[in-house]
């Protein structure tokens, strides 16, 4: 691809799991990707295997910290001097298996942070960027999760989140319309990612029940999201879910 063409993508959370997939899956399509993590060293290996022709760029930020957050879009816009695409991907679980009564604030505060606030000040930095830009637009691609449309036990910080993420995606959406900043939401169930490993060991159920679920390699969610990005800004994806299969989400209740 040539250097003028090339596009140019931020992944959050990129140092492991989906995020990881998905920058590799961008790169190998052509993509310049600036991959942000809290930690250096998982970036680092991100890129390593994006391989030598690879345009990868590491930056370490918190996006929950606004002045990483600017830090991180600032550095793009002086290596790249625009921006295409956003994956607000970065999340976390929070603690896991923790009845609703026995919750810490401090653990409820982590996870509102990381998943509500942070997708919300990088999607705000990439939305700048994007409205001011020439020529002007770009993508956001936000990731949901199955969360998004219905709870485990024990998962209510982590639920809301991804139900407050429906609200953003969507606000986003009509926000973005005078300035051709298109926005969508993947919903993704069952990857096999180190935050899924135990629904291989056994997960509690709604039922009080534990049990294996199967799970999906997470290459076939970052294919889902290369299509999504690659669509040109007059075509949205605006919700889709990728799931494996078989797991238990269709016909619960």
């Amino acid at each position: 691809m040539d250097e003028r063409t090339k596009k140019i993508a931020v992944v959050t959370g990129a140092g492991s799991g989906i995020g990881r997939s998905v920058a590799l899956t961008l790169a190998a399509a052509g993509w310049a990707v600036a991959v942000a993590g809290r930690r250096t060293e998982p970036l680092e290996e991100t890129a390593a295997a994006a391989g030598e022709d690879a345009e990868v760029l590491c930056v370490r930020a918190d996006v929950s910290d606004p002045d990483d957050v600017t830090a991180l879009f600032a550095s793009v816009r002086a290596r790249y001097g625009r921006l295409d695409l956003l994956f607000n991907n970065a999340g976390t679980f929070g603690p896991g298996g923790v009845p609703l009564e026995d919750l810490t604030y401090e653990a409820w505060r982590s996870v509102v942070d990381v998943n509500l606030t942070g997708a919300f000040l990088c999607a705000q930095a990439a939305f700048r960027q994007m409205k001011r830009q020439d020529p002007q637009g770009g993508r956001i691609i936000n990731n949901g999760s199955i969360s998004a449309h219905v709870p485990r036990p024990h998962s209510i910080a982590y639920t809301a989140t991804k139900h407050a993420m429906t609200g953003l995606t969507k606000s986003l959406s009509l926000d973005g319309r005078p300035y051709r900043i298109a926005c969508g939401q993947i919903d993704i169930g069952n990857a096999a990612t180190d935050m899924t490993e135990r629904m291989q060991t056994g997960i509690l159920q709604a039922n009080g029940q534990s049990a294996v679920e199967p799970v999906m390699d997470a290459a076939d969610v970052a294919r889902t999201v290369l299509h999504m990005a690659e669509l040109p800004l007059e075509a949205n994806v605006q919700f889709a879910t990728v799931m494996a299969t078989s797991m238990p989400y269709i016909g619960r209740g």
